[in-house]
């Protein structure tokens, strides 16, 4: 995993006092490594590339990539629609004006471009556009090219939340380190690939602590058994609980015995149609290590609910049980809590920690995960959306795996199943949620077919295929 920072500053300023290197040094390591991208999207140096620069630093980073590209491509084209202002930017302005580079007064009618460099503005963005820079983003939307952002999209701020509009990168090269903003569920629809430029100082600098890492493919861990003495007990006992709406724990409880629990038991108040290697009981079998509850629940008993609660025994909780307060006598270390992003407000209402609606948190994810675990360390919480984020003892991992195939009823059903069956075997809450959530979004991902055909089914067998 990755760590990723809420700011750079202190990284900057590191630089300069450990390693000697001056703002303008890194400024051209920054645009060096625009230059390496641009060299492979762009093999014709006839071709027509357009770099637009904002006024401070991110303008003057677009603006030291014209010149490193004016030898290689004969039609680089400055666009600096508010000027230079910033010390750097007027550094670098001063030192392209002698040379041939084309400055253009406005990109209407402009034609035949092949590839757009976004330095409008970069991570510091703390308030809403103007009309003017919003039409500018538009028309450079508008234009069919290749898209690259320094840093990061233009229109996207600090905490990874879009004013009004943004520019849509087919790449983004962000600097020196990963940053917080740009893995909010809305900026994904605007970073294309994700990649971070070497800004010529040892991985030593980011070496700093930070609570945020991004999970990486490397990560996954299977449950591959090595054991050779050993039989189904050997691998836990998961117990789903069946609600009024079966579908859904039926799914869950299939998901868990294909992802390697040795035994999975259905509660069930009455006999269901299941696939023959699922067990059922109108009880919790004793030697259940793990149970899973809360999907397809419906109307419950809250006695019943509470005596399963009150097991010692790992659990996965979803769903219906996010609008009950009966969950917060069980916030402890032996829950992991998979809310979609409406079950979380309720959660969060809940508990007192805010009192917002989806569209607020979708502003913020990361932030209200962050306060929610603060309050509970203990819990482990999988809030579910573009961005998978899972939080432990105030750390968060971040899931950027997630495609559009999940947006499908069942997926969340599988996710809990999955989770179970790593609880059941033994994982930690923690591992179980990462290593669950990793699975469950890389085989959505690897799904060959039309994303908008993805069955529960095509995901369990694509999860058997990792």
């Amino acid at each position: 995993m990755k760590k990723v920072f809420n700011e750079v500053s202190s990284l900057d300023k590191k630089c300069y006092e450990k390693y000697l290197l001056s703002e303008e040094i890194l400024m051209e390591h920054a645009a060096l490594s625009l230059k390496k991208e641009i060299e492979k999207k762009v093999k014709n140096h006839n071709s027509n590339i357009l770099i637009v620069c904002g006024v401070g630093n991110n303008g003057a980073d677009g603006i030291t990539l014209a010149r490193l590209l004016q030898n290689r491509y004969k039609n680089v084209m400055l666009y600096l629609p508010f000027g230079a202002k910033s010390n750097m930017a007027k550094i670098q302005l001063n030192r392209v004006n002698t040379l041939n580079i084309k400055q253009i007064e406005t990109i209407e009618n402009i034609n035949n471009i092949e590839l757009v460099v976004d330095c409008l503005f970069g991570s510091g963005l703390n308030k809403p556009l103007n009309n003017e820079a919003k039409k500018i983003i538009e028309d450079l939307n508008s234009i069919n090219a290749k898209k690259i952002s320094c840093d990061i999209p233009s229109g996207i701020n600090s905490e990874g939340y879009i004013y009004d509009i943004a520019f849509k990168a087919d790449t983004t090269i962000t600097m020196g380190a990963l940053k917080i903003s740009l893995f909010s569920d809305i900026a994904k629809e605007y970073i294309g690939k994700l990649k971070v430029a070497n800004l010529g100082v040892s991985d030593e600098l980011y070496e700093e602590q930070t609570d945020t890492y991004l999970l990486e493919k490397s990560d996954l861990q299977l449950p591959l058994r090595k054991e050779v003495n050993s039989h189904k007990g050997t691998f836990g006992h998961a117990c789903i609980v069946i609600g009024s709406k079966k579908g859904a724990g039926i799914l869950a409880s299939d998901a868990a015995f294909n992802f390697g629990a040795g035994l999975v038991t259905a509660m069930v108040h009455e006999e269901i149609q299941m696939p023959y290697y699922l067990m059922q009981s109108h009880t919790i079998p004793k030697n259940t290590t793990a149970i899973a509850i809360g999907m397809g629940l419906g109307i419950y008993d809250k006695e019943e609910i509470k005596k399963i609660l009150d097991l010692k025994i790992k659990k996965v909780i979803d769903a219906d049980l996010f609008y009950d307060e009966i969950i917060l006598d069980y916030l402890d270390e032996n829950l992991v809590l998979t809310p979609h992003p409406k079950e979380f407000c309720s959660l969060l209402n809940l508990t007192k920690i805010a009192n917002i609606d989806v569209k607020q948190l979708q502003e913020n994810r990361i932030k209200y995960v962050k306060e929610f675990s603060l309050k509970y360390p203990k819990t482990t919480l999988l809030l579910k959306g573009a961005n998978v984020i899972i939080a432990q003892d105030k750390k968060i991992y971040i899931n950027t795996f997630g495609s559009t195939a999940l947006s499908k009823g069942g997926s969340g059903d599988i996710l809990s199943g999955l989770i179970v069956s790593l609880l059941a075997q033994g994982y930690s809450c923690k591992q179980s949620a990462i290593n669950a959530s990793l699975a469950h979004t890389i085989a959505a991902k690897k799904y060959k077919y039309n994303n908008y055909s993805l069955t529960p089914n095509d995901l369990i067998k694509g999860i058997k295929n990792i």
